[in-house]
């Protein structure tokens, strides 16, 4: 499954439904994540090479530091599963099962909810503060409710719907370069003075992988909601966004459940200030439970969408 020529592409769709599966009845790994072990190591390459005048190319010279002895034991394993095909297919299964995150994230999300029913408004920052990067510790009940159904949107299409699509496309190695770029945007891509030039890299490669990816996600929640909303969001708002990947994504996700996200906020420790997105009421608790279910349902019909595809891909084999 290193790579997927249109014969292998039916097994790609079960390999990705058997991971989804996975991740349903098991969760993220409470010990042992590999992603945990991306983050160490990474941590450990940055102080390698980080230094107080890091240009770019420091942090270019870290992203190839991360991706290729990751890419090149990927590599190994996979030539060493391809002596039994089953293998490389568990393998292959696993890879996918360690790369998404849904059932986490809507675990992460529900805990907030549950902690803003019971008007446990402290609990429910603290919850929150686990999901964003924004400054937490003032935030009212309503800006909690807005910061996790915003991060619940845009980390449905990072965890689950990008993963999903660099593997259709290019098997393990797609999924793997996605997951690793997108885990050093998380660790190095603010605009901070630490990271300014530092993390420059990878957070450009992330934008480039998360192209298409968000706007076919933008295009999916808009269409499974109030699509009228949605679709004028994502051509008026997406734009006012800094990152155009979030925004499209935020912006027809909000639109499709009629309420505002966005505005300003405190990001380590930084005041920035944001535009509006969306139509509507501001968010409550209950609308936590509509965005989780919003992309559950955008997981069926990407699957839906995958199975077509791949049928009319399997036609003239």
């Amino acid at each position: 499954m290193l790579y997927l020529p249109k014969r292998h592409l039916p097994m790609a769709v079960f390999i990705i439904i058997f991971a989804l599966a996975l991740d349903y009845l098991l969760g993220e790994p409470r010990r042992f994540h590999p992603v945990v072990g991306l983050g160490n190591y990474a941590n450990w390459v940055e102080r390698k090479v980080w230094s107080k005048d890091a240009k770019r190319t420091h942090g270019l010279l870290a992203l190839v530091a991360v991706l290729f002895p990751i890419g090149f034991s990927v590599w190994i394993l996979f030539e060493l599963g391809r002596v039994f095909y089953s293998l490389e297919i568990m393998l292959s299964i696993l890879c996918v099962y360690f790369c998404i995150a849904k059932r986490s994230l809507s675990e992460h999300g529900i805990a907030v909810y549950d902690a803003l029913k019971v008007d446990d408004l402290f609990e429910a920052r603290e919850k929150v503060a686990m999901m964003v990067s924004r400054d937490c510790t003032e935030l009212t009940a309503t800006q909690v409710s807005q910061a996790c159904c915003e991060s619940v949107l845009e980390n449905g299409s990072d965890s689950i719907f990008a993963a999903v699509f660099w593997f259709y496309i290019f098997g393990v190695y797609g999924i793997i370069i996605f997951r690793v770029i997108n885990t050093l945007d998380a660790m190095w891509g603010y605009k901070n003075d630490r990271y300014q030039h530092f993390g420059w890299a990878s957070a450009k490669v992330d934008d480039v992988l998360n192209w298409l990816p968000a706007r076919l996600v933008a295009i999916s929640y808009a269409l499974l909601g109030d699509s009228t909303k949605a679709f004028h969001c994502l051509r008026t708002q997406a734009k006012t966004w800094k990152s155009s990947n979030a925004g499209s994504v935020m912006s027809a996700g909000a639109g499709s459940l009629g309420v505002q996200l966005g505005g300003d906020a405190v990001y380590h420790g930084v005041y920035e200030e944001k535009p509006v997105l969306g139509i509507g009421r501001s968010p409550c608790p209950n609308d936590i439970l509509r965005a989780i279910k919003l992309v559950d349902r955008t997981v069926y019909l990407w699957l839906f969408c995958l199975l077509v595809i791949t049928a009319i891909g399997m036609i003239d084999v």
